[in-house]
């Protein structure tokens, strides 16, 4: 079973068998505009939580997105270097940006729901 969690910085994190899947949610890409740029972290990366793990860059500004918890990075995202727009039209399918193995999955426990991030931004 998968579970989906968000963070206060306006990620996605959904978790499947100990790997997390993370994207920028459908707010925050409006919030951004069009998307012309993507740095995204190497394969095999280890990254801490808080530790900025991709770069997304629209017309307007540039924004850091940050490691939900302690993991490596398992994948990225390669279509989103020649296709960064992916990530304004599906931030939540094909606009997923990386998949990590977690170190700890307790550190998820403090983020919110879905619920709980949709009152955060209404």
């Amino acid at each position: 079973m998968s579970q989906t969690y968000f963070t206060e910085d306006h990620e996605w994190i959904k978790v499947e068998n100990g790997v997390a899947t993370v994207g920028i949610t459908d707010y925050a890409q409006e919030q951004l505009g069009d998307l012309v740029f993507v740095e995204l972290p190497e394969a095999g990366a280890t990254l801490s939580k808080g530790d900025t793990a991709v770069v997304v860059e629209s017309v307007k500004a540039a924004s850091d997105v940050y490691a939900p918890a302690d993991g490596e990075v398992a994948e990225v995202n390669d279509a989103l270097t020649s296709e960064p727009a992916l990530i304004n039209s599906a931030p939540t399918g094909d606009g997923w940006l990386w998949k990590m193995k977690l170190a700890d999955e307790s550190q998820l426990e403090g983020l919110m729901d879905e619920a709980a991030y949709k009152a955060s931004i209404a």
